[in-house]
């Protein structure tokens, strides 16, 4: 399980004393626990691992739009102080489907759905994202699917 190493991962920072990648892990499991909290009224609760892919994902997405934003205004050092919890945040992530893998699936998807304008976009986004949503990059597959079907 995702969660059971993202611990490890904690005391072995500890241990070793690396204090940023410490306070990227702490990060983490702070927003683990938060999404836990809210899943505790929900009628259907998710997979843990896949609470866990959704979780990171957001934060990856959250890291690149930051570092993007402090680039554009000249403040490097905090660009590259999200650079690094970014790393650390995605080597827990399982390995990403590159981007050939990605129009491949989506052409079989566009394919079994019959889709063939940019009107049936929700079909395919929506079967992507079932099938492969924890290993897809999804803001990524919005831009090739609009392009397949385009």
């Amino acid at each position: 399980m995702i969660r059971d190493t993202i611990k490890s991962a904690q005391i072995t920072a500890m241990k070793a004393g690396e204090k940023e990648k410490l306070a990227a892990v702490r990060l983490i499991l702070a927003k683990l626990k938060d999404r836990d909290i809210e899943l505790r009224t929900a009628s259907t609760v998710p997979d843990d691992d896949a609470v866990v892919v959704e979780v990171l994902q957001k934060m990856v997405k959250q890291r690149r739009e930051s570092i993007d934003m402090f680039t554009k205004g000249g403040r490097d050092e905090l660009a590259a102080k999200e650079q690094a919890e970014l790393a650390v945040i995605e080597g827990f992530l399982p390995a990403q489907l590159s981007e050939d893998e990605t129009k491949a699936a989506i052409e079989g998807i566009k394919a079994e759905v019959g889709a063939e304008s940019v009107k049936d976009m929700g079909k395919v986004m929506a079967v992507l994202k079932e099938r492969h949503g924890s290993v897809i990059d999804m803001s990524k597959a919005s831009g090739l699917v609009k392009a397949a079907l385009g």
